[in-house]
């Protein structure tokens, strides 16, 4: 087991990323499993820490279908999927409809895991995308690429584990990625950990508290 737990795989992975001398980084957490990671790769940089909430915009009737995503931040991106839409025949105002429920629970889930504090803005930044490993990457993959929309000067993309032909296909949306374990046989992200239990709202909302303490 190449990681003991979350906060293992995060002190690991940052002390990797603290020998690259970020410039300005902000670190941005997929919840919830990547935000104990995310945390000790904060600290270590002595950068600010921020959820990363991605939402599937899902077809008429048919919602595991995506026709895109929306990703907040500072200012929410959505990221549609044209061919999607137009081979399912998605009206416009389906797209807008269902845009606006999505971001509803973003704010809901954000207010939940960060309380009245304002998303960090990335612009100009060194934007630090951390997740607990990643399988197909695609979620990684939309907020990546909504990410851009927002104008960091600089996107790196850190987890402790992920298959190669994974972190392939996620190279061209980051301008670095940066990954501890990357086995040929990798079959699940919780395969690599000792301790991979469920990481609960209670923690996500106490590393973030702690973050902005200090």
């Amino acid at each position: 087991m190449p990681f003991l737990n979350r906060r293992d795989a995060g002190r690991r992975l940052a002390a990797e990323l603290k020998a690259r001398q970020p410039r300005d980084p902000v670190v941005l957490a997929l919840p919830r499993g990547g935000v104990p990671v995310g945390y000790e790769v904060a600290r270590a940089l002595d950068a600010p820490l921020d959820v990363l909430l991605v939402r599937k915009l899902g077809a008429p009737g048919y919602e595991e279908f995506g026709i895109g995503a929306i990703v907040d931040g500072a200012q929410p991106q959505v990221v549609l999927n044209a061919e999607a839409i137009e081979m399912m025949r998605v009206p416009p105002a389906y797209v807008a409809q269902e845009r606006d429920r999505q971001l509803a629970e973003i704010e809901r889930r954000r207010l939940l895991y960060a309380g009245t504090a304002a998303p960090v803005d990335v612009e100009g930044r060194t934007a630090i995308v951390v997740d607990d490993g990643i399988a197909t990457g695609g979620t990684v993959l939309v907020a990546l690429s909504a990410l851009r929309k927002a104008k960091p000067a600089y996107i790196v993309l850190a987890v402790p584990v992920a298959p190669p032909e994974t972190l392939a296909k996620l190279s061209g949306e980051a301008d670095e990625v940066v990954c501890l374990e990357s086995p040929s046989d990798f079959r699940a992200v919780g395969v690599h950990y000792a301790d991979f239990s469920q990481t609960s709202d209670e923690e996500v909302i106490d590393l973030l508290r702690s973050c902005r303490r200090s």
